[in-house]
């Protein structure tokens, strides 16, 4: 387990988030059931940094992007998302 530094709250232990999936994998609403259930679930996992949805989900609930490394886990920046990262 590691700790992922939550905007709002601090660093928090990754077991309180959840993973949602990687900012590009993208499913197009208007594409056939088979084609959006390939987007979703057959997709490369390739080694480096990614930049990755989270959510707090059993703490402030915010979602954010995570800029991790896939092998390390190492953090390298974390950006709140939402109506909540609005100044």
């Amino acid at each position: 387990m590691y700790l992922i530094p939550c905007p709002h709250c601090g660093p928090r232990a990754q077991a309180e988030f959840t993973y949602e999936r990687t900012t590009d994998s993208v499913v197009d609403p208007a594409a056939p059931a088979d084609e959006a259930m390939r987007a979703l679930f057959t997709r490369a996992n390739p080694m480096g940094v990614d930049d990755e949805i989270w959510r707090h989900t059993f703490g402030c609930r915010a979602w954010m992007i995570l800029t991790r490394h896939r092998v390390t886990h190492a953090i390298e920046a974390v950006r709140p998302i939402g109506p909540e990262a609005l100044p």
